[in-house]
């Protein structure tokens, strides 16, 4: 079942930094992915409920997938009930689990470093990756170097967010001032995405750095290009964008019940890759039940290949990402030795004959 979790605003002084995706914020079992293995079915004696949080958004596609096409909830069996809860920023995702109101969700990766840093590393694992790429600096067309950016306004998700850090460490590496005020070389401004394609389009600021697919209809609608493809900063292009996390303390208990989610993780990754217009659809299903509100087919499609869609947590970028938001003052050194917990991934991808990942 579906269920709306609202902000629990008595915890918001713990989280600094907030959200990827958004990060603003069927019922046939696939038959070309690796079938799930029964002999790992939970076993605890009593009856479980996993309490799964995702965003409404496309670069969380593989969470809609495994809720829309009932994957998830295969994988898991009789024995564990499945409820979601969905969230449209990640400070309110690690709230609810600091609250152990959801037990599990798929998050960008500022939110999940600054929850680890704040419970001094025993509040949450991450347990699998879930989506790469699909970041950009969108600009007005005039702007074509970083030098063009003095004395312009562009704006971020939200403060210390993931494409927030991304856009600060970039104008910084370029030489290039901005501070948490909106002083500086260049003015930030944190909004949400969808007041920032509104005053993108009425010329009230610059540009952009934000995720799809607001960087498609910052292109599609409000005639932006792009100066900056996150890809190109990264080694092979590849950095995280969202993953799975597990609260500790529900790993510990219910390993099975967490292997078999990661089941369902991977099915529901290997159909969103084998059947990209399905999958397309599928989100589409999942964004308009929630939000009642579809997206544009052509923005759909347009941001779909800008993403990857993978279990590998692509652990070099977490460590980048922390230092860059170190490097900006958004956040105290943080060791994060022990942040990832991939033995059950590893297995379930074994099992489907699939290669293993690694979390350095």
């Amino acid at each position: 079942m579906r269920t709306a979790h609202p902000a629990l605003a008595g915890l918001a002084a713990l989280l600094l930094l907030a959200s990827c995706g958004d990060d603003d914020a069927a019922a046939t079992q696939p038959t070309d992915a690796a079938p799930l293995d029964d002999t790992t079915a939970p076993d605890t004696g009593e009856h479980v409920t996993l309490r799964l949080g995702y965003f409404p958004n496309v670069t969380h596609a593989t969470a809609l997938v495994g809720v829309e096409q009932g994957i998830f909830a295969d994988a898991l069996g009789d024995d564990v009930t499945l409820e979601t809860s969905t969230f449209n920023a990640g400070g309110e995702a690690v709230e609810a689990l600091f609250a152990d109101a959801i037990d599990a969700t798929y998050i960008g990766p500022n939110p999940a470093i600054n929850g680890f840093a704040k419970s001094n590393g025993e509040a949450l694992r991450i347990v699998s990756g879930a989506t790469s790429g699909g970041a950009f600096l969108v600009v007005k067309p005039e702007i074509t170097s970083p030098a063009d950016l003095a004395g312009t306004t562009i704006a971020s998700p939200a403060l210390g967010n993931t494409q927030d850090v991304a856009l600060r460490a970039w104008l910084q590496e370029n030489g290039l001032s901005a501070d948490e005020s909106g002083g500086g070389d260049v003015s930030i401004r944190p909004q949400e995405n969808a007041a920032t394609l509104d005053a993108f389009k009425a010329g009230d600021i610059d540009g952009a750095w934000v995720p799809e697919p607001w960087a498609t209809r910052l292109i599609q609608e409000g005639g932006g290009t792009v100066l900056v493809d996150e890809r190109d900063l990264w080694p092979d292009g590849q950095y995280v964008t969202t993953h799975l996390i597990v609260s500790t303390s529900f790993l510990d208990e219910h390993p099975d019940v967490v292997k078999r989610l990661l089941q369902g993780h991977v099915t529901a990754t290997d159909f969103v890759n084998a059947n990209p217009e399905e999958a397309q659809r599928l989100v589409n299903d999942g964004i308009e039940a929630i939000t009642q509100k579809r997206m544009n087919d052509e923005v759909l499609a347009g941001a779909w290949p800008n993403l990857t869609f993978t279990t590998d947590p692509v652990a070099s970028s977490l460590q980048k990402s922390a230092d860059d938001a170190i490097a900006i003052g958004l956040l105290d050194d943080v060791d994060l030795a022990g942040i990832y917990a991939l033995d059950l991934l590893n297995e379930v991808l074994t099992e489907a004959g699939q290669p293993a990942v690694a979390g350095s």
